[in-house]
């Protein structure tokens, strides 16, 4: 099963894994699909460090790495990492500290052992750029993709010098239409009901007028696809692949911790909301007292990107290491889609990619039976 996108990569599905894991990546792209390592979190290092894991692990089969270069963020103007989290950093209220900590004490949650380390967030160009460059030392990384907004001409321009791919995520058409003016290679289109940031609009109303809107460029689908079925949906309206991103979270392969695992298992449809809460620009999670507290009217108001991810970055670390610790559940950061009604069981990369292509295919031919009135 082969979109002309799929042919011009070099893949055998048309199925790309958006993920934090890099276990995910390669069991994805081993198994047909494409991985894409989501950097954003990675000082340049670890993002090295990460890519060097990836290379010494998946064989020939290719991957890409995703970036978010925000058009328009807080400290835009400065050139340098260092002057620019400085400023972030002084710039965040103190009430907004006291807050944060606060929640994270009431729920138990220990202190981070190393209070030293940097923060490594990559909310601007002046820090993407530098994940840019080292992933774009790897000959088996063949795709950049940037989560937030259209990147950057230079950025644009260093890719395709480089002889790969680059594409964006659009929630929005009018974003979809400047990612092809721009000189996209593909855009992402994510509904309402996908996980992390996401438009308003939900995947079956904006899909099909992104596909029209940008053709002939390649559009994959995502927001609410985790089985075959809905991948058909997807297909049927045109796209030239999906990009899952939640399906992947408990997986065998994935890095998620048990208890981060269970709430992932447990929860319904209806568990996630959209909030600023952790990010400062409005993504799909898992709905908690974290979320509840920053939208009640007595608390503060969520900051701009990225300094409400500045802000909230210890919170992300801690709550992720400590997932079973304590009420911490009650505070993580759990971004998620609302598939996650429909994440019950944990399989391994590979078979997900099979129940993916059998769903498909046993959709496919009851479309089929259908037409032919049998």
């Amino acid at each position: 099963m082969q979109t002309e996108f799929c042919k011009q990569l070099g893949v055998e599905a048309p199925i790309f894994a958006f993920t934090h894991c890099r276990d995910v990546v390669v069991a994805v792209s081993k198994a047909g699909g494409i991985g894409v390592l989501g950097a954003v979190g990675f000082s340049p290092a670890q993002l090295k460090e990460e890519l060097d894991w990836i290379d010494a692990h998946i064989g020939e089969h290719i991957y890409g790495v995703d970036t978010a270069i925000p058009q328009k963020y807080e400290g835009m103007e400065k050139t340098s990492a260092e002057e620019l989290v400085a400023m972030l950093q002084a710039a965040i209220p103190e009430q907004h500290r006291k807050f944060a900590d606060k929640l994270l004490a009431d729920a138990g949650v220990p202190e981070w052992p190393d209070a030293d380390d940097d923060v490594t967030l990559s909310f601007s160009a002046v820090q993407a750029q530098a994940l840019v460059d080292e992933a774009l030392t790897r000959p088996r990384c063949r795709m950049i993709v940037n989560a937030l907004g259209t990147p950057p001409a230079d950025v644009i321009k260093q890719v395709h010098d480089s002889g790969r791919l680059i594409g964006a995520l659009a929630g929005r058409l009018k974003h979809g239409i400047n990612h092809r003016d721009a000189g996209l290679d593909f855009v992402v289109c994510q509904g309402g009901e996908g996980g992390g940031h996401a438009g308003e609009v939900s995947s079956m109303v904006l899909w099909p007028q992104m596909i029209d809107a940008v053709a002939p460029l390649p559009v994959l689908a995502a927001g609410g696809i985790a089985n075959g079925r809905q991948m058909l949906a997807a297909m049927a309206m045109g796209a030239q692949g999906v990009w899952l991103g939640s399906r992947w979270l408990i997986s065998n392969e994935a890095q998620a911790e048990p208890a981060q695992r269970e709430s992932y298992k447990a929860a319904t449809s209806e568990d996630t909301v959209r909030s600023r809460s952790f990010t400062g620009k409005t993504a799909r999670m898992l709905k908690n007292e974290w979320t509840e507290a920053w939208e009640r009217e007595d608390t503060p108001d969520p900051l701009p990107m990225p300094l409400q991810g500045y802000l909230t970055f210890d919170a992300v670390r801690r709550t992720h290491r400590y997932a079973g610790v304590g009420d911490c559940q009650k505070v993580a950061f759990n971004p998620v889609g609302q598939v996650v009604g429909q994440m019950n069981e944990e399989q391994s990369c590979r078979d997900i990619m099979y129940s993916l292509l059998q769903e498909y295919a046993d959709a496919l031919e009851h479309l089929n039976a259908i037409s032919s009135g049998e």
